[in-house]
């Protein structure tokens, strides 16, 4: 049974990372091919969609928020429905229903083709239908076609595999997402075509664990391989690989990365710690050696790259000596970019049976420590960069500050890093321009066009359409 959506509209709420970014815009698009249209305001819409995260306790709150509040509008107008989906969905199933009772439809994670025959059974019965099913063993294949760019229009992400096989003591998302896949490389390559040739100039791979794709298709291949492939897309300007669990950052990654013009230099390397000991409890494969031996090996071949990290402190058990090691590492000032997490003790993950749970004051005061001293040394970084001349790739009009542009350079990756801030011109977004760096921040620089003959971005076949986040 299907539902038309002729003549209605939907709103969307899409919570958590860029995985669960794309995921939300093959949504969109699947609404789209039935016949709704789309709004940002959620009190003109005929269906409220909320695609969820529950990683940990603070994203979890958020989405329930999220849901709350759409609930809120139904309650003013009842002819609404309500659908939510997403990784919070598939960790609470049907529980989650029966504590918000406004939701109409609840779907797990990754389980996207059944939504309109879903919405078309509610519509018959009147009655909410909750269908929380275990995580298939199937990538979520994306249909280029049903996709709805929410990203600016140079930009997007693309997801390559779903899933993880890792069992890390901290995270839920193996349970949530199932095991790793990847999706076949000539998919991936007629996606990153079709972006092209709508006027995407900028790709961001993503998945769980990047850097293990390809390993378990036949024939067998690899990440390396994946980005040769891509290399060749034309039109596309820059690559960006985000995720890249360490393990499998080997040589032929890192040759592949120094050579290929399209691929930026930048890693973005979740270690979560630098001390074996804590290393250990959280599961993870590497040993403090097999860091600094990584490290040494990316600075060798790609000097100049930028690298990104993220770290979890207040794991349990973790000793001031142990902290202290991880501020050691930070010390050396191997990391351009730091994000810093405090351990969140959650339900189902192995870590939630551990002993010596650290206080949370402690973490949060660790935390901030550890921000604290990056900071000074991202500002040396960053002030290295001033009186040269980088290539920029146009962002548009900054909303913070009236009458400047932005830009982001190949070291920086949209929203998660700082920008460039641009104090002449009114080039276009999407364009890619030379620009001379005259100042810098803690974690953005600024600098002006070094000419204002600009590069245009490649013409558009493609409109895009705008969902609320």
């Amino acid at each position: 049974m299907h539902t038309s959506g002729e003549g209605k509209r939907v709103g969307l709420i899409a919570l958590g990372c860029p995985k669960n970014r794309v995921d939300s815009e093959q949504l969109l698009g699947r609404f789209l091919q039935h016949g709704y249209t789309l709004t940002h305001d959620p009190d003109q819409a005929d269906l409220l969609v909320v695609n969820t995260c529950g990683f940990k306790a603070d994203a979890e709150a958020e989405s329930r928020a999220a849901i709350e509040e759409m609930a809120a509008i139904k309650a003013r107008h009842p002819d609404k429905r309500l659908l939510v989906t997403g990784c919070l969905s598939q960790r609470y199933g049907n529980a989650l229903a029966e504590q918000i009772p406004a939701i109409d439809v609840l779907l797990g994670s990754a389980q996207y083709e059944r939504v309109i025959p879903l919405l078309a059974a509610n519509q018959a019965s009147g009655q909410p239908v909750l269908q929380v099913e275990p995580v298939s063993m199937q990538a979520n294949v994306p249909d280029p076609d049903q996709r709805v760019l929410t990203t600016p229009s140079h930009s997007a992400y693309v997801k390559i595999a779903e899933g993880c096989n890792n069992t890390c003591a901290f995270c839920i998302i193996p349970q949530l997402r199932g095991r790793f896949r990847s999706r076949p490389p000539e998919e991936i390559v007629a996606e990153v075509e079709r972006l092209a040739a709508q006027g995407v100039v900028e790709i961001n791979l993503v998945s769980q664990d990047t850097t293990l794709y390809g390993r378990d298709l036949s024939p067998r291949t690899s990440l390396a391989a994946l980005l040769r492939r891509l290399g060749q897309v034309q039109a596309i300007a820059w690559i960006r690989t985000l995720y890249l669990y360490p393990t499998l950052i080997n040589e032929e990654l890192l040759q592949v990365m120094a050579g290929e013009e399209k691929i930026v230099p930048y890693l973005d390397v979740p270690l979560q710690h630098s001390h074996t000991a804590v290393l250990a409890r959280m599961r993870r494969a590497e040993r403090a050696e097999d860091i600094e031996q990584l490290l040494q090996r990316i600075r060798h071949h790609l000097p100049h790259a930028a690298l990104r990290t993220t770290f979890i402190v207040g794991f349990p058990g973790e000793s001031d000596a142990e902290f202290d090691h991880l501020q050691a590492l930070v010390r050396q000032e191997w990391f351009d970019h730091l994000g810093v997490f405090t351990y969140s003790d959650e339900p189902g993950c192995r870590a939630y049976t551990l002993p010596d749970k650290i206080d949370p004051a402690l973490a949060s005061q660790r935390r901030q420590h550890l921000l604290a001293l990056q900071q000074p040394i991202s500002r040396r970084k960053l002030r290295q960069w001033v009186g040269k001349t980088v290539p920029v790739l146009v962002e548009g009009v900054s909303a913070e500050h009236s009458g400047l542009m932005l830009g982001r350079t190949r070291q920086q990756a949209p929203e998660i890093d700082g920008v460039v801030y641009l104090n002449a011109g009114q080039p276009q977004a999407g364009s890619l321009l030379p620009v001379r760096i005259t100042d810098s921040h803690e974690y953005d620089l600024v600098g002006h066009p070094a000419s204002l003959r600009l590069t245009p971005p490649p013409s558009r076949t493609t409109s895009r359409k705008r969902t609320r986040r």
